[in-house]
């Protein structure tokens, strides 16, 4: 088992820090809609599947000023987490979950049970997911030593073994040897801070390399497969990913190495038919000009801070999803696994 990145106990919201790792392992506690929408917004809790949860449980805690809770509550809660982060998917469909019980139960009193039980769920389902995506996907990697990863999409993302680790975790449960190698991902280090961290701490092997290093070590022939995750897909399998995502995606296919996908059928957006038209996140500048305190950019210069980029289906060798796998993904493959 991974580390539990979230909980919800004693009516509060319990996050891994995930700005805090690896230097330290801190518990936050949410006890607010409004500090759980900092919490996913300074990326306390991050990771697609993850960001749903959270703020399904945001839900729960949502009440008036007085202290009361109330329908009305519970719709200005949902409107307002829904601000938090533009681009992962997973937000909007576990609130829109959590929408949907709102307008369904007539009893105000019996709200706040109905609403805890939806956010449990989703929570319980996204469990089952981590399993069944790291089923399918050891299938694919099954004859594979070295995975090249780009981001965190492991239990820091999700609620256990994540989507695009849980592969490697079902392999190395089963004592197949495989080692993962993993991209810094700047500009706020997922991959080096949080993927190393998880991965050693289920002894799994890990080396991190700076994100300039990934053409390289495929050039060299070294790395068997890459295996990322997603915080959206459009319905034509275009997916939107921690930025870098994109060139590693050439990359791989310049040198003939799969790339997979792997991501939950709560990511997908059949909503959008491609992927130019999924909302691209832009950060602050002082991510990249003066991370950690340090002032690496002069004041003079302007920054460009977008946390995603998206990369074509035709660059995907196959998109993994906790109900099956795509090879070579279209929106007609897509709709069919998915019963769109």
């Amino acid at each position: 088992m991974t580390t539990q990145t979230l909980a919800f106990n004693n009516g509060c919201l319990d996050l891994i820090d995930q700005t805090r790792l690896p230097t330290e392992l801190v518990t936050l506690r949410c006890e607010n809609v409004e500090q759980t929408f900092d919490a996913i917004q300074r990326l306390v809790v991050r990771g697609a599947p993850a960001i749903g949860i959270a703020a399904a449980y945001g839900v729960c805690l949502a009440c008036q000023p007085d202290g009361k809770r109330s329908r009305q509550s519970y719709l200005d809660a949902i409107e307002y987490l829904a601000k938090s982060r533009p681009t992962a998917v997973n937000l909007f469909w576990a609130l829109d979950r959590m929408n949907a019980i709102v307008d369904s139960v007539d009893d105000d009193d019996a709200l706040p049970d109905r609403l805890l039980c939806e956010a449990t769920t989703i929570h319980d389902e996204d469990r089952q997911m981590c399993r069944d995506i790291g089923r399918h996907g050891a299938e694919l990697l099954a004859d594979c030593h070295r995975v090249l990863t780009h981001c965190n999409a492991g239990g820091l993302a999700t609620s256990m073994w994540g989507t695009a680790l849980a592969p490697i975790y079902h392999l190395h449960e089963s004592g197949h040897a495989i080692e993962v190698f993993a991209d810094e991902t700047r500009p706020l280090l997922q991959g080096a801070r949080l993927t190393a961290w998880e991965l050693s701490e289920a002894g799994v092997p890990v080396t991190v390399l700076t994100d300039s290093m990934s053409g390289s070590l495929l050039q060299s022939g070294q790395i068997d497969a890459v295996i990322v995750g997603a915080d959206r897909i459009a319905a034509n399998g275009d997916a939107a990913n921690k930025i870098g995502t994109y060139p590693l995606a050439v990359l791989a296919r310049y040198h003939d190495v799969p790339f997979y996908v792997a991501a939950p059928s709560s990511t997908f957006d059949r909503a959008l038919p491609s992927g130019d038209l999924i909302p691209i996140e832009q950060r602050g500048r002082d991510e990249v000009a003066n991370p950690h305190g340090v002032k690496l950019v002069p004041d003079a210069a302007n920054v460009i801070n977008p946390a995603f980029d998206v990369t074509p289906a035709d660059l995907i060798t196959a998109i993994i999803t906790e109900r099956g796998t795509v090879a070579k993904p279209c929106r007609e493959k897509l709709a069919s696994l998915l019963q769109w």
